[in-house]
């Protein structure tokens, strides 16, 4: 009886171990292996060949897997943990063996950048592998999205800036056009910033303003981690602390002398709050922006209010052009067969003259006088053509002594002092309207408020001298008539 028992114990525990040991074939263990990862940091972003470079490889290893089972690469969180991790996009899988592949993928364009990510390999079944290596050996590495690759500017491209004795003054990022996301850092809610004063970094100031209360030179980088650059910086600008009565320069943009002509010089003024310019000593109206643009000589100055104190510069500015005036009495009323000479009075080196009539130019006026004989709007302009190369302008109406019943022209000789079809005054006013009609019937001119500078272009005589109609309506009625052209 007990070599029975013991005969069928035997029996059990053997098929026991068959079963044991088919078991452990069929299912054993599947595991995933990461090879050394062929980068040290992921730096995306970056311009290359013209597009945002986003592309990354894992290679890895694994055993006891499903033919269809898929595998996908993971990013840690921010702080190196997987408890809610990132997940990347994958670009391509490289099957290199049965057991052996490469994932290529791009990480998120909205990822937080730190420098405590960690990488590992998962599968579609649930089985995740240890923590991937970079090529320096280390389980965690930098990662960043850089959303902007260039320099920026702070104070508003400002190299100078003031705060007041026992204040502060807060530094910005500029963002002029913010619905133009690449024009600026600022548009990026993920960057960090490093902030340096003196060229030392600032500890614990990251965002896109800073307030300072000491004074020193300072500026901003951008906070990639391990991906930065020192490209990616801002200019500088010099803080000083201010008192009321000191503190504030002005800076002329063509310098001190300076040449006076087209828009002149930009006068700019240490960065404040607000601003009031003066020209020796008087208020200029409307004069509140940090810059003010002139070609006049004089002192200037400008009061800056830094907020809890007040300073005042100044600068006695120089022109090194020359200096013109002329003798034209504006609106002067011409009496008919009357001529009345205007002469431009001027300093400068070798000066040119140019007259005009009606904003024509007159043929052959080139003197520094010029005898008017008709009426009409004229320009002088003289221009010196060395050393500070610059030109003046002076322009004056010539009226006449016309009323209601003047005569209205109907000849016009191109060839005489009055190339153009001038009517009384009374008729060139914003009320008035003019038309001219050629013989053919086509409308030459159709204008209101006419000044008295037609025809401008070449008339075409053929075999006679031609004829136009005009039309004039307006507050002095209404009058017709022909106008006949000859040379």
């Amino acid at each position: 009886m007990i070599q029975k028992i013991t005969l069928s114990f035997f029996k059990v525990l053997l098929l026991f171990s068959i079963i044991f040991f088919t078991g452990s074939s069929t299912y054993a263990q599947s595991s995933i292996s990461p090879q050394q990862l062929p980068f040290k940091d992921i730096c995306a972003g970056d311009i290359v060949d013209g597009a945002k470079f986003n592309e990354y490889s894992a290679t890895f290893s694994y055993l006891n897997f499903a033919s269809d089972i898929t595998f996908s690469v993971q990013l840690s969180d921010e702080f190196g943990s997987f408890t809610n991790p990132t997940s990347t996009t994958t670009l391509g899988v490289i099957q290199l063996s049965s057991t052996e592949q490469t994932i290529k993928f791009a990480i998120p364009t909205t990822l937080k950048g730190s420098n405590a990510y960690s990488l590992r390999i998962v599968s579609s079944n649930g089985v995740n592998s240890p923590r991937a290596q970079n090529f320096s050996g280390s389980y965690s590495f930098s990662a960043y999205y850089k959303d902007y690759v260039s320099s920026f500017l702070i104070n508003q491209n400002r190299n100078t800036a003031a705060f007041c004795a026992g204040g502060s003054f807060t530094l910005s990022v500029d963002n002029l056009t913010p619905e133009v996301a690449e024009s600026s850092p600022a548009n990026y809610p993920n960057i960090k910033y490093k902030w340096y004063k003196d060229d030392v970094q600032i500890s614990g100031q990251n965002s896109s303003s800073l307030t300072v209360n000491s004074a020193g030179v300072y500026f901003a980088e951008l906070d990639y981690g391990e991906c930065s650059n020192v490209n990616f910086s801002s200019n500088r600008v010099t803080v000083s602390s201010s008192s009321s009565g000191s503190g504030v320069t002005i800076n002329s943009s063509l310098g001190n002398p300076f040449c006076a002509s087209g828009s002149g010089t930009v006068l700019t003024a240490t960065s404040g709050n607000s601003y009031q310019w003066k020209k020796d000593g008087n208020l200029i109206a409307g004069a509140t922006n940090r810059t003010y643009s002139t070609n006049e000589s004089g002192v200037y100055s400008v009061d800056v209010d830094f907020g809890g104190c007040n300073a005042t510069g100044s600068i006695n500015l120089q022109s090194n052009s020359f200096n013109a005036s002329i003798d034209a009495e504006d609106g002067y009323k011409l009496s008919e067969g009357e001529t009345v000479t205007v002469t431009i009075t001027t300093d400068a080196t070798a000066p040119t003259y140019e007259w005009y009539l009606n904003n024509n130019l007159i043929a052959n006026a080139t003197s520094s006088s010029y005898v008017v004989a008709v009426k009409g709007n004229y320009k002088a302009k003289v221009s010196q053509a060395s050393g500070c190369i610059s030109s003046k302008e002076f322009s004056f109406r010539i009226n006449g002594e016309s009323g209601p019943s003047s005569v209205i022209p109907n000849i016009i000789k191109l060839s005489g002092m009055n190339p153009y079809w001038n009517i009384p005054d009374e008729y060139k006013n914003a009320n008035t309207k003019v038309m001219i009609i050629s013989s053919n019937g086509d409308k030459v001119l159709d204008v209101v408020n006419y000044q008295g500078d037609w025809p401008q272009n070449n008339v075409d005589f053929k075999n006679v001298n031609p004829v136009y109609y005009y039309v004039i309506q307006g507050d002095a009625g209404e009058k017709k008539g022909s106008i006949t052209v000859i040379k």
